[in-house]
């Protein structure tokens, strides 16, 4: 009985047909691109951008929030919500590291002392950037600054010596805390605002003079929770990147 193999097929490379194929199809697809793009750039009218919202938020932002900083107003004032969920993915961030970090064994010092100046020098900082860091928060809506720029300097204010010194403890109960305190204001104050049949985030307390450390309302408070509970994420996910000793 005679056997029938499967035959098998020959695979030829492709010839210079195919070459041109793509090639004439790359062109094709360049072109159009090009085309879309450059009637994308022919229609806008460059020197003239239509700022519909943003003149309008130019011109009443200051009155209707107490505000100086125009930044503020905005993050704090017109867009309180979204704020509140780039705090909570932030959050949600620095959880998961946590928990992956804590998984790889955090507590266990990384590396040993650096030199007695890097040290000293570590430790004289540590007041400075705690000042630096509260006056960017506490005036954050009079001054370019706020919340998250001041916060993450608070952190470095607390990290700076665990680098200079990896074996120095760090309380990352007192930060939970902390954190957990400031989300939780935030949220309130939000609420409050709604006890006199206003929306969620609705200005506390009246906005005061313009250009006075007192104005704003309630938008400093909220830069003041913003600020602790980015410092403490922050502050905890280097210190257990770092690895720095649990204290008691």
């Amino acid at each position: 009985m005679r056997r029938h193999y499967p035959q098998h097929r020959v695979i030829r490379p492709m010839g210079h047909q195919g070459n041109h194929g793509r090639l004439a199809a790359s062109a094709l697809f360049l072109a159009g691109l090009g085309l879309l793009l450059f009637n994308l750039v022919a229609s806008i009218p460059f020197g003239h951008a239509p700022l519909h919202v943003g003149r309008a938020i130019l011109e009443r932002a200051s009155g209707e929030t107490g505000a100086d900083n125009i930044v503020t107003a905005i993050l704090l004032g017109y867009r309180g919500l979204d704020t509140l969920g780039e705090v909570t993915i932030l959050f949600t961030a620095a959880a998961a590291a946590g928990m992956v970090l804590a998984s790889a064994g955090r507590g266990q010092a990384q590396g040993e002392d650096a030199g007695f100046i890097f040290r000293t020098a570590a430790w004289m900082l540590f007041p400075f950037l705690l000042v630096v860091g509260a006056y960017i928060i506490i005036h954050g809506h009079l001054t370019p600054g706020g919340g998250f720029q001041g916060g993450a300097i608070l952190a470095a204010a607390f990290f700076t010596p665990l680098l200079a010194s990896p074996a120095s403890p760090f309380n990352h109960r007192v930060a939970t805390l902390v954190e957990g305190f400031a989300g939780l204001a935030f949220i309130v104050i939000g609420l409050l605002g709604m006890l006199g049949g206003g929306q969620f985030l609705t200005q506390l307390f009246g906005k005061g003079a313009p250009g006075a450390l007192f104005s704003a309302g309630s938008l400093p408070v909220l830069y003041l929770a913003i600020g602790l509970k980015v410092g403490s994420e922050l502050a905890g996910l280097m210190a257990s990147v770092f690895g720095g000793k649990e204290k008691a």
